[in-house]
């Protein structure tokens, strides 16, 4: 059986008010959790006035005493924009806020204007990623004073420490050894999925992200897990997508395909950010295609799974068996252009879309 959860980057038109926006994003997870969604994950940015979660630890934090059996995730902590240590104490807090609800998502951040504003945008934001969760494991798994040296950082309290009184001690996570770590794949036959097999942690595939690859990671991610002589199942892979169902097709077809919708606004913010940077090749189901054959109106019609009850199944149907068997179906988040048509989209999705999915494939 598919579970469903639910995925928030979040995007929002600019010039919103910040702290409608805030209050939207936290409103969905309650909607999310009163509707029987499993999981949410949330992402952040620091330089995108589009994206307004500058910090998912403090959002996800906001919303911890609200909410009682949906499992939060940050959906990702970017770990070339702070000090290993920083990251390590506030999962750990956040962690035992939940009570051992939470889902530790990480990535070496995607958006150049972040890496520019903390200095790395000439740097290996991937060995800082690698150096970083090194050493928020290392702090976890030892005690203090630590002496963790590494190329772009270091952790130690051994001057300052005082055992007696508690001071120069980094806590420790809820959850033992610590929470669950899942990573984002966005690239076409993702090596960094591999790696994430071969070290416990399991991926999540992008909503935005062509079908053709997205089917790439399952292989991968078997790579990794034969490697080291343990078990793949596809309970542990989650899939994001971006979905909008409707009570008529017409409502389907103008909010979720419609050049006003949320749906063209994400997408063409994605356009200007993934293109301008190079990645392109994300949005092409040939590689040797122009950037100039990427449009609006073609993301739109082959990333966005939009219609009725009925519609959106059978495109579910045929994504899954495009991409393969997976464990969860993260539901893509986005503006509330229209407040009413957006919790009705994910009233559907969990009351009437996923039973009649799981009985089709079942």
């Amino acid at each position: 059986m598919i579970k469903l959860g639910m995925f928030m980057m979040p995007l929002h038109p600019p010039g919103r008010a910040l702290y409608e926006t805030l209050q939207e994003d936290r409103e969905t997870i309650l909607l999310a959790e009163k509707l029987g969604y499993v999981e949410a994950f949330v992402g952040e940015h620091i330089t995108d006035a589009a994206e307004t979660v500058t910090s998912c630890v403090a959002f996800l934090a906001s919303v911890a005493a609200q909410t009682k059996t949906i499992v939060l995730g940050t959906g990702t902590v970017n770990l070339p924009n702070a000090h290993p240590a920083t990251v390590a104490a506030q999962i750990a807090m956040l962690d035992h806020m939940l009570q051992g609800r939470l889902i530790f998502g990480i990535s070496p951040g995607g958006l150049v204007s972040d890496a520019e504003v903390f200095g790395n945008l000439e740097k290996n934001r991937n060995e800082m990623f690698v150096e970083s969760i090194n050493m928020i494991l290392d702090i976890w798994a030892n005690d203090p004073p630590y002496n963790l040296r590494g190329k772009h950082w270091s952790v130690t309290t051994e001057h300052t420490m005082i055992p007696e009184i508690g001071q120069g001690i980094i806590a420790k996570p809820y959850q033992k050894p610590h929470p669950p770590i899942v990573g984002t794949a966005v690239a076409p036959f993702s090596k960094g999925v591999t790696e994430m097999a071969k070290r416990g942690w399991t991926p999540i595939s992008a909503n935005f992200l062509l079908p053709k690859w997205v089917a790439t990671h399952w292989p991968k991610y078997v790579d990794g897990r034969e490697a080291i002589g343990a078990m793949p199942k596809p309970a542990e892979w989650r899939v994001a997508k971006s979905i909008f169902v409707a009570d008529d097709e017409r409502t389907a077809q103008e909010y979720g395909h419609g050049a006003h919708g949320p749906y063209a606004f994400y997408f063409g913010q994605l356009m200007r950010k993934l293109v301008g940077a190079g990645r392109g090749n994300l949005f092409k189901s040939d590689p040797n295609l122009p950037d100039s054959a990427i449009t609006l109106d073609r993301l739109l019609d082959e990333l966005v799974i939009t219609g009725t009850v009925d519609q959106v199944v059978e495109q579910l149907l045929a994504f899954h068996e495009q991409v393969g068997n997976f464990g969860t179906l993260l539901y893509s988040c986005h503006d509330w252009v229209d407040p009413r048509l957006s919790k009705r989209s994910m009233e559907l999705m969990a009351t009437e879309v996923m039973p009649r999915l799981n009985r089709a494939l079942a």
